[in-house]
């Protein structure tokens, strides 16, 4: 590849993964009508087009997503081995990008940036909050977590938590007004707090088990949103039963604002994990980050 098709990579990689020409503009510091020009300039030299552009949003073609997928963690570790050379000795330089959900923010982001940040002042973090099932590839990310269950069978994984269970909760005042479900059946008849997912719109189906036997129970309720926190806030004041993983309700459940219900059926469920391709191995940030994860992980573990 020619020298001069290399700084228009870099902006095409950063259209690519912003999703747009205006944020990417904002993060590098000059005009949309610039990336723009930078992104039809390496379309040309290459003879393919990269990105289908509308009025509202901007979509990889099949070529793009090829180029991003191959070149994107290459030049990447480039650009980390060039700030690394440029480092004091010992001294780690460069960025880290991670998709993380809500969720396993207290439990498994928190705890670690703060040593990280001690040690590795120089390198810069991205924290990315969003509950959909991220493709970190093709989108640039350097590492994310998930529970084990939505892992992709390629990816290096590393444990974060122990496991832990799902359960529904409910306040004091709501079950003495309305009754205490005794089977997840009884949930159909009562106030659901309910989570619409992110990518589809879909309602989540709660899910129990008890043996050898699951549930997914289709629930309902007056007070719909994408966000577990509010969620909570909500079962708190009493406007219906939640689902929610048991370390994050576990501070109202020892006060008594909030109780379980249906304990019997609470699903257990392997815990978190950081995952990233192999390929990433290399990359400094991550595998600092790694060490110092798997470091505080093992005093929890």
């Amino acid at each position: 590849m020619k020298p001069a098709v290399l700084p228009h990579l870099q902006v095409f990689l950063d259209v690519a993964r912003l999703r747009g020409f205006s944020a990417a503009a904002r993060e590098l510091g000059v005009s949309t009508a610039a990336v723009s020009h930078s992104v039809r300039q390496l379309e040309a030299q290459l003879g393919v087009v990269l990105l289908t552009r509308t009025t509202r949003s901007v979509a990889l073609t099949e070529a793009g997503r090829r180029l991003v997928e191959s070149a994107g963690p290459g030049l990447g570790q480039a650009f980390e081995a060039l700030k690394e050379v440029s480092a004091q000795p010992g001294e780690a330089v460069g960025r880290l990008r991670l998709s993380v959900p809500g969720i396993a923010v207290p439990l498994v982001i928190s705890p670690v940036l703060p040593t990280f940040r001690e040690r590795h002042p120089r390198v810069e973090l991205e924290i990315v909050i969003e509950g959909r099932l991220v493709d970190i590839v093709s989108e640039g990310y350097d590492a994310g977590v998930r529970l084990h269950e939505a892992l992709e069978r390629d990816m290096v994984q590393v444990r974060l938590t122990n496991a832990f269970r799902f359960v529904v909760v409910g306040a004091p005042g709501y079950l003495a007004k309305h009754g205490t479900p005794q089977k997840p059946e009884d949930l159909l008849r009562h106030e659901c707090l309910t989570f619409r997912m992110g990518e589809s719109g879909a309602f989540y189906a709660w899910e129990l088990e008890r043996g050898k036997r699951s549930w997914r129970v289709p629930v309902r309720g007056s007070v719909v949103t994408n966000n577990n926190e509010f969620i909570l806030t909500m079962a708190e004041q009493g406007l219906g039963l939640a689902y929610a993983f048991e370390p994050a309700v576990e501070e109202p459940l020892r006060t008594g604002r909030l109780v379980r219900v249906l304990e019997a059926y609470a699903p257990e469920l392997p815990g978190f994990f950081l995952y990233y391709p192999s390929r990433a191995q290399r990359s400094g940030p991550l595998r600092l980050f790694v060490e110092t994860a798997k470091e505080l992980a093992a005093k929890t573990v």
